[in-house]
């Protein structure tokens, strides 16, 4: 038997297990002999995680849920070969990750990227159940509470376990947050609405699907809140920001002499 290495009480995260990077967090939940996964990566690593699961007792019957926190290619590509080696769990996603994982839309779960030369294999995936703001897994007498949470996507899911907030995407422990892109579905706005509620939680640790977890810092939370803030009046961000005030002091400025005419003229 191969020991386990729990992060928390019933929560074993498969990097960790390994200690070694395989790929985005892969968190297993369980209680007595249920489990439950939240993420599962790529393709390419689902049968090691699920050969250390198996070596680690927890009987492969006994998966009630293969959970989606959004549909980004990097955290469900394997999402279907797992369906296929454990036939008794149901896979499950927000509504639209259902939507665009049955699409197999390349564009916004980041699959295909051209200008970075990403290219990644995408099947098909058809989630038996889709879950959403305020509903509960079970698993054992263990509860998890689901939070929608999107900004990072429209789909972003996160999971409260008493102390614990199964994260996602919304922030990391250097106070970086998930890909902001308007193809990818990005929202600013409500980005900083869900940091704000994760800043004004009570849960203490935070579980992300990138990186170690760490201990919320609530001085990190409203850094990264204002950083954002600022993106939404920023050309850097484009299609995703609100607007853009330089066009607006540009066009006040265009029935007056500008800055540079009368330096031009001194």
């Amino acid at each position: 038997m191969l020991q386990r290495r729990e992060l928390f009480p019933h929560v074993i995260e498969m990097n960790h297990q390994a200690r070694r990077r395989m790929g985005c967090c892969v968190y297993l939940v369980y209680d007595r002999d249920e489990w439950l996964l939240i993420d599962i990566g790529y393709e390419e690593t689902v049968r090691e995680i699920i050969d250390m699961i198996r070596k680690m007792d927890f009987p492969l019957s006994r998966c009630t849920h293969l959970v989606a926190t959004h549909a980004d290619a990097d955290h469900i590509q394997g999402l279907k070969l797992a369906k296929d080696l454990l036939p008794g769990s149901r896979t499950v996603g927000h509504p639209l990750a259902k939507t665009a994982l049955a699409e197999a839309d390349r564009i916004l779960t980041y699959a295909e990227i051209p200008a970075q030369g990403i290219s990644i294999d995408l099947p098909r995936i058809e989630l038996d159940q889709t879950i959403d703001e305020g509903d509960v897994l079970e698993v054992g007498g263990t509860r998890l509470e689901v939070w929608h949470t999107p900004g990072h996507t429209q789909s972003q899911l996160a999971f409260r376990l008493g102390d614990l907030l199964f994260s996602g995407d919304n922030i990391f422990r250097d106070g970086c947050v998930g890909n902001i892109d308007a193809h990818h579905g990005s929202d600013i706005a409500d980005f900083i609405t869900s940091l704000e509620r994760i800043r004004d939680s009570d849960v203490k640790w935070l579980l992300p699907s990138h990186g170690p977890a760490f201990a919320k810092d609530d001085r990190v939370l409203q850094a990264t809140i204002d950083r954002l803030e600022k993106y939404q009046h920023m050309a850097d961000f484009g299609t995703c920001a609100v607007d853009w005030p330089l066009l607006d002091e540009w066009e006040a400025e265009l029935s007056q002499r500008s800055p540079a005419e009368t330096a031009a003229r001194s």
